[in-house]
């Protein structure tokens, strides 16, 4: 890792464990690590382009329906950000300047750009992590008076009816939907979701552990992860032959998980032991 990728990181750690966490930013940050060529001239203009689209929505909006009409027709009817299924595909569909300049992009990399696009013009938003699929929510969550609108960005800014939000979570997951899936999602759940979104793109493609690793080793510097993702890693570096640390850091996973999974600890333990044969 080159001294620049240090400094990303290093203020990427940062920026996650900072009070109020930048959403953009962070997304930003990650970019560095597919396109090095990125630079901060590219993170400074792709903020540049989000307060410029914030700056062209409408001066007085108030109330849920009409900050989602006129974020509807600003970035969905003119500016064009919407979805395909073909940006599943695309490793650029999780690059915020990346979508920033497509125009397309996976649905939460999408919602990133409704909220900060519409928290910068003031509107009440925040994302909803449902299962499978990303939305934008407008209004205040936290009161029950309060009319609540979700919007998709990935269709181009459509409003969904609570029917519409069920369909979507009972599609992916074959149950109904739970009012505790509309809650509002944090700023590092989203930023894990996305470098999950990164791993599953990568771990389809062999020839891409690169991308594997990096995302990965951005996950394991927010200050909350699954812990299983430190085995991940391990089991990535020995496959990409870095037989040394691999095998040191599936050692350290097997001390974690022995006080409850003895058994598991030990097969983990005879991994370790495979991959530094492999040095021989």
């Amino acid at each position: 890792m080159d001294g620049q990728s240090t400094d990303w990181r290093r203020q990427f750690a940062e920026e996650a464990r900072s009070e109020r966490p930048d959403l953009a930013l962070l997304c930003l940050l990650l970019g560095t690590e597919a396109d090095p060529a990125l630079g901060q001239d590219g993170i400074d203009a792709a903020q540049i382009e989000l307060d410029r689209l914030a700056g062209l929505l409408p001066y007085g909006t108030s109330g849920p329906r009409a900050w989602a009409a006129a974020l509807g027709e600003l970035l969905g009817a003119r500016t064009g950000f919407k979805g395909t299924p073909g940006d599943y595909q695309r490793l650029e569909s999780s690059l915020l300047h990346e979508v920033l300049r497509r125009r397309r992009g996976l649905p939460i990399l999408l919602s990133v750009v409704w909220t900060e696009v519409a928290r910068r013009a003031g509107a009440p938003v925040y994302g909803v992590a449902l299962p499978g699929h990303f939305v934008v929510g407008l209004g205040h969550p936290s009161d029950p008076a309060d009319e609540q609108v979700l919007v998709d960005p990935f269709a181009g800014g459509r409003q969904l009816t609570a029917q519409d939000a069920g369909i979507l979570v009972t599609g992916t997951t074959g149950a109904p939907l739970d009012p505790s899936m509309l809650a509002p999602a944090g700023p590092l759940e989203i930023v894990l979701r996305v470098l999950n979104n990164i791993r599953a793109w990568a771990a389809a493609r062999p020839e891409r552990t690169d991308v594997h690793l990096w995302a990965i080793e951005l996950s394991l510097l927010l200050p909350a992860h699954p812990a299983r993702l430190r085995y991940e890693h391990a089991q990535l570096l020995v496959e990409r032959g870095d037989f040394v640390r691999g095998a040191a850091e599936l050692d350290e996973y097997a001390e974690v998980v022995a006080a409850v999974e003895p058994g598991a600890a030990e097969a983990i333990r005879r991994r370790a032991r495979s991959a530094r044969a492999m040095l021989n």
